[in-house]
């Protein structure tokens, strides 16, 4: 783990196959099918494994802990081992002056034990509280309990190299060296007696493919294990090796890895999984492989480093997160974020189709700070209380509404909420809707995702607010819902103090199917029910709507948003016959094609007019009227004109060219690459300068990228009436964001 930039880049690709991979919003489990008997080593085979099983669905929330050897300096980060080596780097200053220079004074000093320039003896040698220490794992597992978590484990190998269990394969054990003990066997008895499931972290990719790139070339061959000098084979192969200890040694429920995987050897990770997936058969349990990259993500669960998705993603995934924003392991004056930020973003990232694990930070001596524990305990305080609109529920058709965006790649801070928040879930049988707000709303909150134009609520029978203590409730008045939303009267004044507020809706069947705000939802049954998927602009083929829970053959009604078509086709990727649909429809039965689609595509209607509204200044794009080609776009405040109305007409593999509805003409990159460079308009002549990708990126918001110059439209920030609309490289930033609302 690291907040560096450099590990930010480096993740950047993965995140974003991951995310394309998996682009839509999921409404349910994915279409079961059978595990194989044995997996044999080769992608056909472990693809084949269940990624997520319906425990890890229900549990949520997990905890671990980067706690090791590199604990023991407590200075800058858990890459300590690596920055040491660094010359004039932070943690190598601090080397020098602490303990001397690094070829006098190498980190595996911390492990076998050694004076600093002061005469303190320094060694990772933490003592058991029944041999006079401070390190109890039963204490631990207890607090995770009292946290709420559900799984639980040690970063069982870090990028150092040193085991955190009774190795064979490597002499650099925590059993063999420094506190003698057996600290995963220990945590997993811990973890397990408390009734959790187990988790297990390895990082030891990146031990052999960079971390101790800064460490000079080692002549002994045990000093060459610990540094990553073995050479490629033996490296490939010892990476396997351990994996395999720690399997038959802990039998771990999650096997979670860090990244880089991608450079290891491609059959010894399939050995890997293979192995691990043939012993669970054997254990009789489901388990669960984690990745941030170098898996084919069909039998494994995506990980978001300190992020998640800007909206409903599937398949289901897990982000890891830490309670500090400076360092993974404990560090003098480690800063830490606020209860509302960690806890706002678990539910955020729950209502997303995901499941947290959360890090923390123990001393060296086996201490867990109190601020830590504070943390974790608020966490656990909502769990205790209002675990029931989070265990065992499933993401709905909307994650959520209000002011506050989280996610949207990895490293993304946490952030806290506003009463103005509010986050869905719903329980499995799917005839219960919790709204969670992240902040109590005064004495009346309008649900704007509820409005009359988007769903049908005469089947509510009761809304209620989830009491101070878990199973109690206090019944609220009827609500009264209209074309803004569903308004709930509540208490004039908070009943009770609270991280967040529950609402839960009951309903007298399954709860009705909502209008999107963009894309469509396809459902398995008529009228709306059933299992369903968010389908988002985009071709979807039979391998996507598997993915998404709904496979070929199962749709049965159909919902797209205003101003959205549906081409359904009977073939895979978009073959056969076709059947167009730019309204709801509630039985497909109707038209003879339910069960028939095998492939889709979404796209704008090309019927439709649209206001482009930037999200920072909530200006629309403008053409200016009857201009001269070549004149520059801009922005405008909306007035109903039709210079500022637009058709998305799709052209072809994804691409779409904008046409103004008063001079005819089309959005122009003009060929510009560097940013700032003005957005023009000019007469369609196919020119891939004319086109451009209309990308989802969370709720009703896209990014439109030009296929020439590979910039977005920039509304440039919150500028005036009449400024120039320009491009840019994407990022995160608002100012590169766009609605697109039906006229």
């Amino acid at each position: 783990m690291s907040s560096s930039i450099n590990r930010r880049q480096f993740l950047a690709s993965a995140t974003c196959v991951a995310a394309t991979a998996v682009a839509g919003g999921v409404l349910s489990a994915g279409v079961a099918e059978a595990a194989p008997s044995t997996y044999t080593p080769d992608w056909n085979s472990v693809d084949q494994h269940p990624p997520a099983p319906e425990w890890f669905q229900d549990a949520k929330f997990g905890i671990y802990f980067h706690w090791g050897v590199f604990s023991v300096p407590a200075y800058d980060n858990e890459w300590y081992p690596r920055n040491m080596y660094d010359a004039g780097s932070n943690a190598n200053r601090h080397h020098i002056a602490t303990y001397g220079q690094p070829s006098a004074w190498p980190y595996h000093n911390f492990i076998n034990g050694a004076e600093d320039l002061a005469g303190n003896t320094v060694k990772f040698a933490p003592k058991l509280k029944s041999a006079g220490g401070k390190f109890h794992p039963d204490e631990w597992a207890q607090l995770f309990v009292d946290a709420g978590a559900r799984f639980a484990g040690p970063v069982a190998e870090h990028h150092d190299g040193f085991s955190m269990w009774d190795s064979q394969v490597n002499e650099w054990n925590s059993m063999d060296k420094g506190p003698g003990l057996d600290l995963l066997k220990l945590f997993s008895t811990a973890v397990r007696a408390k009734g959790l499931k187990l988790l297990v972290a390895m990082h030891h990719a990146y031990n052999f493919t960079g971390f101790y790139e800064h460490v000079p070339a080692q002549t002994d061959p045990s000093l060459k294990k610990l540094y990553g000098q073995l050479g490629s084979a033996a490296e490939n192969q010892l990476w396997f090796d351990k994996l395999k200890e720690v399997i038959d040694h802990a039998q771990p429920d999650i096997l979670w890895q860090d990244f880089n995987l991608r450079a290891v050897d491609e059959q010894q990770r399939l050995n890997f999984l293979a192995y691990y997936y043939n012993q669970a058969i054997g254990w009789g349990r489901e388990v669960v492989a984690t990745y941030k990259d170098g898996m084919n993500g069909k039998g494994e669960v995506f990980d978001y480093e300190r992020g998640g998705p800007a909206d409903l993603t599937t398949p289901y995934w897990l982000t890891d997160d830490s309670i500090s924003s400076s360092s993974w392991c404990y560090t003098q004056g480690i800063g830490y974020y606020s209860i509302p930020q960690m806890l706002h973003s678990f539910i955020d990232r729950v209502s997303k189709n995901g499941n947290m694990l959360l890090n923390i930070a123990p001393m060296a001596d086996g201490t867990v700070p109190q601020a830590q524990k504070d943390i974790l305990l608020g966490i656990g305080d909502h769990l205790k209380r209002f675990g029931e609109s989070i265990y065992g529920t499933r993401a709905w058709t909307a994650y959520g509404e209000g002011p506050t965006k989280m996610g949207g790649g990895s490293f993304t801070t946490p952030h806290a909420g506003t009463a103005q928040d509010i986050r869905f879930t719903r329980n499995k049988a799917g005839n219960v809707l919790y709204a969670t707000v992240l902040g109590w709303p005064g004495s009346s909150l309008t649900i704007k995702t509820l409005a009359s134009d988007r769903i049908n609520l005469s089947s509510l029978t009761s809304v209620k607010l989830l009491g101070s203590t878990a199973n109690t409730y206090i019944d609220l008045p009827a609500p009264a819902q209209n074309s803004s939303g569903l308004t709930v009267s509540l208490p004039s004044s908070a009943p009770y103090s609270a991280g967040a507020y529950v609402l839960k809706l009951a309903f007298s069947g399954a709860i009705p199917g909502l209008r999107p705000l963009a894309g469509a939802v396809a459902f398995a049954d008529v009228d709306y029910t059933g299992r369903s998927a968010v389908l988002m602009v985009g071709d979807h083929t039979a391998a996507d709507l598997t993915t998404a829970g709904l496979g070929p053959g199962m749709l049965s009604s159909l919902r797209p948003a205003p101003g959205y078509r549906v081409i359904g086709y009977s073939g895979d990727d978009f073959k056969g016959t076709s059947w167009t649909f730019t309204a709801d429809n509630p039985d497909l039965r109707v038209t003879g094609n339910n069960d028939r689609i095998t492939s889709l595509r979404v796209q704008f209607n090309p019927a439709t007019h649209f206001r482009i509204t930037n999200v920072t200044n909530g200006l629309a794009l403008d053409s200016g009227g009857d201009v001269a080609s070549g004149s520059n776009l801009k922005q405008w405040t909306w007035d109903g004109s039709p210079n500022l109305q637009w058709v998305a007409e799709a052209v072809e593999d994804g691409w779409y060219k904008l046409v103004n509805r008063t001079n005819g003409m089309v959005a122009d990159g003009w060929g510009a690459t560097a940013d700032g460079s003005a957005a023009r308009q000019a007469p369609w002549n196919g020119g891939t300068n004319q086109q451009w990708r209309i990308t989802h990126r969370g709720g009703d918001r896209y990014s439109i990228a030009n296929r020439t110059t590979g910039l977005v439209l920039d509304g440039g920030g919150d500028v005036s009436s009449g400024s120039l609309t320009k491009q840019w490289t994407y990022s995160a930033s608002t100012n590169l964001l766009w609605t697109f609302t039906a006229l």
